[in-house]
C-alpha cells in the first residue's frame, strides 16, 4: 500500500510540475550578453510551462559561483542554470571546482550560440584585421585587450586571438561586460573580442572600431564587417554557445517538462527577432535537448583543454 502511494504521488508530481515558480541563475551580472540571452529565453518558456521563471544574477568566480550554487540546489527542477560556454572552459581554467563539470548537472539543451567581434576604441590607428595584427605585433608590450574577467566570453576569446596570431598582449580584466565596454568606449583599453550581443549597436553606432566577426559568415546585421577568415586570421571561428541545465538528480519528468518548453521557446518568432538584432539565432529545435547539449559539452571541453593549457593561464 506505501508503495502505491509513493507511486501515485510521484505521478501526480510529475503530472502538476512546475506548480511554482522556477530560478533560473545566470552566472554573471545583469545586463551582460548572457544575462540578455537569459531573461529571452525565460520569458518565452515561462508562456509554455505556465508559470513565471525569475532571473537570478549570481556572478563571479568566471561563472562558477552561479554553476555551483545550481550543482548544490534541491533537484526538484525549481532551479535551473543558463550558462555560456564557460561551463566548458571553467573545467580546466579552474583547477580546484567544487563540482564535476561532466557530472553535477542533468541537460536540458542548448539554447544559441552566439558569435563574437573582434573590436577597438575608435581612434586606434589600424584600420582591418590584418593592420591590427602587425599592430598588435609591434607594440605587444602595450596594446591592451580588455575582458569581463577570467572564464568570461570576452577572456576566451581575446585568450584565442592571442593564441591565433602567436602573440601575448597585456590583458586587463574587469569585474564584467559593461564596465569593460565603458573603458574601450571612453579609450582607456585598446581592443576587445565579445559577444555581438554586447557589441552590435556600438558598431552600428560607430562608438568602436569592428574588424571582423568570428562567424562562417558575414551577419546579416552586421554586412559590411568581414569574417575573421576573410580578414586574413584563418580557422579563427568561435562562437559562445549557451545551454540550459539542472541539479543532479533532478526528475526526469521535469528535465523532459523544461526541456520541451525550450524547443518551444526555439521557434518562438519572437526570440527569432530579438536574437536577430543581436547578430545571432535560436539553436535548431533538434539542438534543444539533453543529448545535444551533453555532447557539445564534452567536445568544447576536449578544444579548450590545449588552448588553456597552452597559454598557462589558469583562474585559481
Amino acid at each position: 500500500m506505501a508503495a502505491t502511494v509513493s507511486l501515485v504521488a510521484m505521478s501526480a508530481s510529475a503530472q502538476t510540475y512546475p506548480d511554482r515558480g522556477i530560478t533560473m541563475v545566470v552566472p554573471f551580472s545583469a545586463g551582460g550578453p548572457t544575462d540578455t540571452v537569459a531573461r529571452l529565453v525565460a520569458e518565452s518558456m515561462s508562456k509554455d510551462l505556465g508559470q513565471q521563471i525569475v532571473i537570478e544574477n549570481v556572478g563571479g568566480a568566471g561563472g562558477t559561483l552561479g554553476a555551483g550554487r545550481v550543482a548544490a540546489a534541491d533537484p526538484d527542477g525549481y532551479t535551473i542554470l543558463l550558462h555560456h560556454i564557460g561551463m566548458a572552459t571553467s573545467a580546466t581554467l579552474y583547477r580546484k571546482l567544487a563540482y564535476d563539470t561532466l557530472n553535477a548537472f542533468e541537460y536540458v539543451g542548448l539554447v544559441t550560440e552566439v558569435p563574437m567581434t573582434i573590436l577597438s576604441r575608435k581612434d586606434l590607428e589600424p584600420t582591418d584585421l590584418k593592420g591590427l595584427i602587425e599592430y598588435a605585433k609591434a607594440n605587444k608590450d602595450t596594446v591592451t585587450v580588455a575582458n569581463a574577467g577570467i572564464g568570461a566570453a570576452s577572456h576566451l576569446c581575446g585568450m584565442l586571438f592571442m593564441s591565433a596570431i602567436e602573440t601575448p598582449l597585456v590583458t586587463v580584466p574587469y569585474k564584467g561586460t559593461g564596465p569593460a565596454m565603458t573603458d574601450l568606449l571612453g579609450g582607456q583599453v585598446d581592443i576587445m573580442c565579445d559577444q555581438t550581443t554586447n557589441t552590435t549597436k556600438q558598431i552600428q553606432g560607430g562608438t568602436v572600431k569592428a574588424f571582423a566577426v568570428t562567424s562562417p559568415k558575414r551577419l546579416d546585421v552586421l554586412p559590411d564587417v568581414p569574417t575573421a577568415v576573410e580578414a586574413g586570421l584563418p580557422g579563427f571561428e568561435v562562437g559562445i554557445w549557451h545551454g540550459v541545465y539542472a541539479p543532479k538528480g533532478t526528475p526526469q519528468e521535469a528535465v523532459d517538462r523544461l526541456s520541451k518548453a525550450l524547443q518551444v521557446a526555439l521557434t518562438d518568432t519572437n526570440i527569432a527577432s530579438r536574437f536577430a538584432e543581436l547578430g545571432t539565432m535560436p539553436s535548431p529545435e533538434a539542438d534543444g535537448t539533453p543529448a545535444a547539449l551533453k555532447t557539445k559539452l564534452e567536445s568544447e571541453i576536449a578544444r579548450w583543454k590545449p588552448v588553456i593549457e597552452a597559454a598557462g593561464q589558469y583562474a585559481d
